[in-house]
């Protein structure tokens, strides 16, 4: 009933469960580790349009899709419309959906006007959305925040102004800009935005297992939902979910085997699209995902942060699984 094919735009997800996109986070390595499990769809790391616009290589290696499977959405984040132009125009040659970035918290990317700042200033928000789709070739959808802070929630405002200048899909983290990550996701936001709007709400926030899919689904009525931190070291989130919702079971978590399996084709596919020296440190922090609550997990955490090479990593980690 809540699993279902999902059309933004004239893009037909698979499912409608989604990979969020999260900087330093959705590279490359995990988008293809992830769909192996089952999302509809999945997103890249925010970029800058401003980046862009100053033909910043390393920028655009954020978007290296190679060997991946399709559909993926692209996003952007800036607050003047002609670098957001100009990034929408490049991305037209590859993206299949182009998301603008109304909702990162992160101060550097606020104190220039960008991400969720542009809950403050919803006639530069509007601009902005104008803007980008003009320029389109493909769906533009938007992500947002609840609002800036408790006095300024703005949601449902924001996705009427979406639909009205022609937004394919809105998706609503349930927290203010100060709240950052704390607290609970305001699930009736959400399902305030999904009542006003007629395309389709995504709903982001806390889910983190079955149980929470299912009561965003459940309380909210979205379309799909966005799956972000819940995805840290468990890319067999979106294959429980679905299996979830298809027949109120729950799968047995992965075996060490398999997690052993994953780490080690992340561990290549990194090591692929980043060189040995910077993969091996940016992989730190997935490996500690991984084994996070295994058995002396803190302990061999502490071993790995000193590793500085593949192979090392590689035989440290298949003596650590076979402890298990």
């Amino acid at each position: 009933m809540y699993l279902h094919k999902l059309k933004i735009g004239n893009v037909e997800l698979e499912n409608n469960l989604i990979l969020a996109p999260m900087a330093g986070v959705t590279n490359l390595p995990f988008r293809v580790i992830c769909k192996e499990f089952g999302p509809g769809m999945v997103c890249t790391e925010m970029a800058s349009s401003r980046a862009m616009f100053h033909n910043d290589e390393k920028t655009k290696r954020l978007f290296n899709t190679e060997g991946e499977k399709r559909p993926i959405s692209f996003q952007i984040f800036g607050s003047d419309e002609e670098s957001m132009e100009y990034a929408c125009e490049y991305m037209n040659k590859f993206a299949n959906i182009i998301d603008i970035n109304m909702g990162c918290p992160a101060p550097k990317v606020v104190k220039n006007g960008d991400g969720s700042r542009l809950l403050l200033d919803l006639e530069k928000a509007k601009s902005i959305m104008e803007a980008v789709v003009k320029v389109a070739k493909v769906p533009v959808t938007v992500k947002i925040r609840k609002g800036w802070d408790k006095d300024h929630v703005v949601a449902v405002e924001v996705a009427k102004i979406a639909e009205e200048v022609g937004i394919s899909a809105i998706t609503v983290h349930g927290r203010t800009r100060s709240e950052y990550y704390t607290g609970k996701a305001d699930l009736d936001i959400i399902k305030k935005v999904k009542e006003s709007v007629n395309i389709p709400v995504i709903g982001n926030g806390d889910v983190v297992d079955e149980e929470s899919a299912y009561r965003m689904f459940e309380y909210t009525g979205v379309d799909g939902i966005m799956i972000g931190r819940g995805s840290f070291g468990n890319p067999w989130i979106f294959r429980n979910i679905k299996y979830y919702l298809e027949t109120g079971k729950k799968l047995p978590p992965p075996s060490n085997e398999e997690k052993l399996r994953v780490i080690e084709k992340h561990i290549e596919l990194a090591v692929k699209e980043k060189g040995e020296e910077v993969a091996v440190k940016e992989l730190r922090k997935h490996i500690s995902w991984y084994t996070k609550n295994l058995k002396n997990s803190s302990e061999f955490r502490n071993r790995m942060n000193k590793i500085e090479s593949k192979e090392e990593l590689v035989k440290s980690l298949e003596e650590y699984f076979k402890t298990l």
